[in-house]
């Protein structure tokens, strides 16, 4: 049944671009600026020591060629620590650290609104033992016109922060468009 949706889905995605691909619609090109709401889902170790993340991010886009933007985004992420439990002793709330991931990258229009992309940068951790850290993300999504200069950004990406270790995640951006 998963698979059925996700197929669904997929197709829905294609036939929406194929169908605004006939004319260039000006909210698809341009310089934007998105506002937009993020969450993380973190995978492998980094997922066993934190709950889901959840923040905010600014994205600039400008084309550079056609089918094809620069993309720079900086943002905030919350993660909580999990609740660690003595057994027979007592339970510690695990508390919470934020990251301040800063990226610059490219986005390619595979169709009209669907889009690949990757970005590189730094992430940089807040509170007492803040570090820095190298960023890599390649990202997919779709982006679907609303106004004449507006769209809405519906993207999803691997993220991992390599320093000492390695911490990665799904991330889910929801964003809106401001065309400019």
């Amino acid at each position: 049944m998963k698979k059925l949706f996700l197929l669904t889905a997929l197709a829905g995605m294609f036939a929406i671009s194929n169908v605004s691909a006939q004319t260039k619609d000006p909210a698809m090109s341009g310089q934007k600026l998105g506002i937009g709401a993020e969450f993380a889902f973190p995978t492998g170790d980094f997922g066993d020591y934190t709950d889901f993340g959840y923040g905010g991010s600014l994205q600039f886009q400008t084309p550079i060629a056609e089918k094809l933007n620069f993309t720079a985004t900086a943002g905030y992420i919350n993660f909580k620590y999990k609740d660690v439990t003595i057994p027979g002793f007592a339970t510690f709330d695990g508390g919470n650290f934020g990251v301040i991931p800063v990226k610059i990258g490219a986005r390619y229009f595979l169709a009209e609104n669907f889009y690949a992309g990757g970005e590189l940068g730094a992430a940089f951790t807040t509170g007492d033992n803040s570090e820095t850290s190298f960023v890599y993300t390649p990202n997919i999504g779709v982006e679907f016109p609303v106004s004449d200069k507006g769209s809405i950004d519906l993207g999803a990406r691997y993220e991992a922060w390599s320093n000492n270790g390695t911490a990665k995640f799904i991330g889910l951006r929801l964003a809106y468009n401001f065309g400019l």
